[in-house]
């Protein structure tokens, strides 16, 4: 059973692996035996992540990438191979939303400005469907290789004020379902592309939503969302390691075109 979970020898990039939940899937995943290849556009966060792992032991590069730019997914594509010789697991873990394309007391629907909301979809969106081009072309050639992408609650089922976040990570769910049927179809069955739709963590993208930034204290918004999840927290970064590892290892090896909420059964409650 342990073999079958194990990441030994694999080689996984993953984009957004300096952010609160990267970073701890970076660390969990190279635990679980993989190299791991961190995608960053902080070269800052990102030298303290590849130090932990490597402070445990583990293998680890890290790589200043912005995932919407193909000239740097490609020189990221390139040093990876020359070190590690192939690419087996994309984690598509870049993401982000922004106070000024959200809508608030003080900002209307009205007044999102566009350029704001076509940020936060070209992050969301197409930083996922780019890496997905640039290291997805490895696996089509070796008829092989996993790909997990990050999506969100927000993805499941509309919440309220976060409106380019939440369409952009619906996006990131149909695409999965069409990429798991276009690899298997076209290239290799022994191509797999699965999502996460992680709950409520506190990160650096959400923050602003659920606590106050003054007190600490819960916005209204962060006692709402603690009052229809089950188990009455919100989730720790860890809390998405296993789920991660089950969805890239053999232990899941006939899985694939699925969204696994990681959500403290937020998504299970109706409110009564």
């Amino acid at each position: 059973m342990q073999s079958t979970f194990s990441l030994h020898g694999k080689v996984v990039v993953i984009s957004g692996g300096t952010g609160v939940l990267g970073s701890e899937l970076s660390r969990g995943l190279a635990q679980a035996g993989a190299k791991v290849a961190i995608l960053g556009r902080d070269p800052h966060k990102r030298d303290r992540v590849v130090a932990d792992i490597q402070g445990a032991q583990g293998d680890a590069m890290g790589i200043l990438c912005d995932v919407c730019n193909q000239e740097d997914l490609l020189r990221a594509r390139d040093e990876i191979l020359a070190k590690y010789g192939t690419i087996d697991i994309l984690i598509n873990g870049a993401g982000g939303n922004r106070p000024s394309a959200t809508t608030s007391p003080s900002l209307s629907f009205f007044d999102l400005p566009e350029g704001d909301l076509d940020w936060v979809m070209r992050l969301n969106f197409m930083g996922t469907l780019l890496p997905t081009q640039t290291f997805g072309e490895v696996f089509a050639e070796k008829k092989q290789g996993v790909i997990l992408n990050i999506s969100s609650m927000a993805s499941l089922q509309p919440l309220t004020n976060v409106v380019g976040y939440g369409a952009a990570k619906a996006a990131i769910n149909n695409l999965t379902q069409w990429l798991a049927v276009h690899f298997n179809k076209n290239y290799s069955a022994d191509i797999r592309v699965n999502a996460l739709a992680p709950g409520f963590f506190l990160t650096e993208q959400n923050r602003f939503l659920l606590t106050d930034e003054k007190t600490g204290e819960l916005t209204p918004r962060g006692k709402t969302i603690l009052e229809h999840t089950p188990m009455g927290r919100f989730g720790e970064p860890s809390d998405l390691v296993g789920t991660a590892i089950w969805l890239v290892s053999d232990a899941s090896r006939f899985v694939t075109g699925i969204v696994v909420p990681v959500d403290g059964g937020f998504s299970a409650f109706s409110g009564v």
